[in-house]
């Protein structure tokens, strides 16, 4: 038996078989080997295709790991000039707080004609005290001083008669002597009885309670019929200009970083808007169980700062040139804060860092960075050291997105 083979250009035609030992064969017979053909034919051709399309992209071995390696995005987080920021809480207060008191023996109260909000000038009259009983004091005193001065006038006309007598040998030299002392006397009297009313005026004077100074009368404690004295609590408590401030709570790390004469933004709780101040004194002392100190940010007077009020404070703070890292690359532990650093050969490795201050752009490295590495974005919980993975360089949006 003869077989033919023919081979045309790259591509194999169809398979011709010798069927003429089956043209004698039944028809269905034919059909059937027909069918068979077809399929081999098919095989060949699917068989070819994969050997030419499938084989440009290369096998792909079970053990090739560079395409099951983890993609990864990292970020190289570069220098970075931060404005320094330091938030922190308190409360409003006034800046010199001024209680006003009885200074006098006190008495019953019969007139209040201010009230709590008011601004009060200095000298002004807050509350009056009855001094019906001080009055008829003075007028007796002032009626002293009348017969002192009565007595005095009197001393003194016998002291002149008596210096006219002596001449003629009247009056002895003693007599002279006795009456000039009964008129120095008298003299002195006379005084006494004014500076004794003086005094009661003094004294009645008090009884009308007066602002000590100009400011925003912040506290009312007195009313019209209330008897008070010099042991009673403060009647008032005035703002001294009006003038307020923050006692900000800051911790003793971040007091250490602030100055007096930064500025401050003060927003209370229940308003949006803000208020610009001056740190003007930093506590010189820690408190030892909070461990933390105060900033008072001065403020001037508007109606929305309420002594007692609770506020947030952001505090500049200087600036700083380090990494900056959003939240999500640093982890902590135990150990402290650390990242992920992508190495040599793409394997992961532990970076131990120390962070500094607190942005809307991130978080600075204080320490542990210079900021050429390229550092796990995300996922670094989900890493072990020495692992490897397929970096994928983050842009500047995406890194600041993702954290």
């Amino acid at each position: 038996m003869n077989y033919e083979t023919t081979i045309r250009s790259e591509v194999a035609e169809a398979y011709r078989p010798d069927v003429s030992q089956f043209e004698d064969a039944p028809a269905g017979a034919r059909k059937k080997w027909v069918w068979i053909g077809i399929a081999i034919l098919f095989a060949g051709a699917l068989a070819f295709w994969f050997l030419t399309k499938g084989g440009e992209n290369g096998a792909v071995g079970a053990g090739d790991d560079a395409t099951q390696r983890p993609a990864i995005t990292v970020v190289a987080p570069g220098q970075t000039t931060i404005a320094g920021e330091i938030t922190a809480t308190g409360t409003l207060a006034a800046r010199r707080e001024m209680p006003v008191g009885v200074v006098g023996e006190g008495g019953r109260v019969v007139s209040v004609p201010v009230e709590a909000g008011q601004w009060v000038r200095q000298g002004q009259v807050l509350a009056v005290i009855d001094r019906s009983v001080q009055v008829q004091q003075a007028q007796s005193s002032a009626a002293q001083i009348e017969v002192a001065r009565s007595d005095a006038r009197l001393a003194q006309a016998n002291l002149d008669r008596a210096l006219q007598l002596v001449e003629r040998g009247f009056i002895s030299k003693a007599d002279v002597d006795r009456l000039t002392a009964t008129r120095d006397a008298a003299a002195a009297r006379v005084k006494v009885a004014e500076a004794q009313y003086r005094e009661l005026q003094a004294r009645n004077a008090r009884l009308n309670i007066l602002a000590p100074a100009s400011g925003l009368l912040l506290t009312r404690n007195v009313e019209p019929g209330q008897t008070v004295s010099g042991g009673t609590p403060a009647l008032f408590t005035i703002a001294k200009g009006g003038e307020m401030e923050m006692l900000a709570e800051v911790g003793e790390v971040e007091l250490g970083q602030l100055s007096t004469g930064v500025s401050a933004t003060v927003r209370p709780v229940g308003t949006e808007r803000d208020f610009t101040g001056q740190v003007w004194q930093l506590a010189p002392v820690i408190d030892a169980q909070r461990r933390q100190g105060t900033a008072r940010i001065a403020l001037s007077y508007a109606p929305e700062l309420r002594p007692g009020g609770f506020a947030t404070a952001t505090i500049a703070s200087g600036t700083l040139v380090a990494p900056v890292l959003p939240e999500s690359a640093i982890l902590s532990d135990d150990a402290g804060s650390y990242v992920y650093v992508v190495g040599k050969d793409n394997k992961v490795e532990r970076r131990k860092v120390e962070t500094g201050m607190v942005s809307n752009d991130g978080i600075a490295i204080a320490k542990g960075l210079t900021g050429k590495e390229r550092v796990v974005l995300r996922a670094g919980g989900f890493l072990s050291p020495g692992e490897t993975i397929r970096p994928v360089l983050a842009k500047p949006a995406q890194a600041k997105t993702k954290g």
